[in-house]
């Protein structure tokens, strides 16, 4: 039996917001991320996650643009009004990513508020998507990302791309990340690398996969959507919506309480083998 930390602490309810943001549409997204907060913490949510680059919005076509006019500093207007959201309502909130503006450069950034509207961590994209010019538009993080807190355990936060390298995640879990927050603005031509590699991901690193996706049609961009908590036995716990349901590119809260799984151990004891 693994004396490793367990994966994230019994009864966590955790609240994936997924919709399609607004191309260029900087207050609305605002408006509709804040809503759908609300809305996760009055049925109880203790985590919030929010989408890739939901302030911008993602349309292939003129992500550089938006992304130009919605840059801003880690102390800028909306992530300090997510601080103060964080605080207010008393829960944890992975602020998707924004478009983090700096002397260097604009980076494609998550922060994580605590209860008490505390940054707890930052993580800069390290992998940029060429496919839609990320790797132009973006300065690129260098670093993996991974927090430990008495309520929550060992965290990583990763960004889209950057874990469909599988090295993400081992590393991830050679941290001792048994939690994983990740924002998406995954594409439903990818939809294979999003069903079959991450639950792949967190079956062999025993790890909590939360991801959340965009969800929608842009007018030069496909979003997939299927939000969704995966377990360190690779079980899909709950999805939400993908593109061609009824429901897709609607704003939804899927929320989920995470429960210690039976066959942990053994999950984790085989995660410790393939990484000797």
């Amino acid at each position: 039996m693994s004396d490793a930390p367990r994966p994230a602490p019994h009864g966590l309810t955790v609240g994936l917001l997924q919709w399609l943001p607004l191309p260029g549409g900087m207050a609305a997204n605002i408006a509709t991320a804040h809503a759908l907060i609300h809305q996760a913490a009055d049925r109880g949510a203790d985590l919030v996650i929010l989408p890739e680059l939901w302030h911008s919005g993602y349309d292939t076509e003129r992500l550089a643009q938006d992304i130009a006019d919605s840059a801003e500093p880690l102390d800028g207007p909306v992530l300090t009004n997510l601080a103060a959201l964080a605080a207010e309502r008393s829960l944890w909130i992975c602020a998707g990513s924004i478009a983090e503006r700096t002397p260097e450069g604009i980076y494609n950034t998550s922060v994580v508020f605590d209860r008490s509207g505390t940054i707890r961590a930052v993580h800069r994209k390290c992998h940029l998507y060429p496919l839609t010019g990320e790797d132009v538009i973006f300065q690129p993080g260098t670093a993996d990302t991974v927090f430990t807190d008495p309520e929550l355990g060992v965290v990583g936060v990763a960004i889209c791309f950057d874990s469909d390298f599988p090295e993400t995640a081992r590393r991830l879990g050679q941290a001792g990340a048994t939690l994983i927050l990740q924002p998406n603005g995954y594409e439903s031509a990818a939809a294979p690398y999003w069903d079959l590699l991450y639950p792949a991901h967190a079956l062999t690193n025993a790890q909590w996969w939360l991801m959340v996706n965009q969800c929608g049609r842009n007018a030069t961009s496909e979003l997939l959507g299927a939000s969704r908590v995966i377990a360190p036995d690779g079980t899909i716990i709950a999805e939400a919506s993908r593109i061609g349901d009824e429901q897709a590119g609607q704003p939804e809260v899927i929320l989920v309480t995470l429960n210690d799984l039976p066959a942990y151990d053994d999950n984790r004891a085989f995660a410790d083998l393939l990484r000797r």
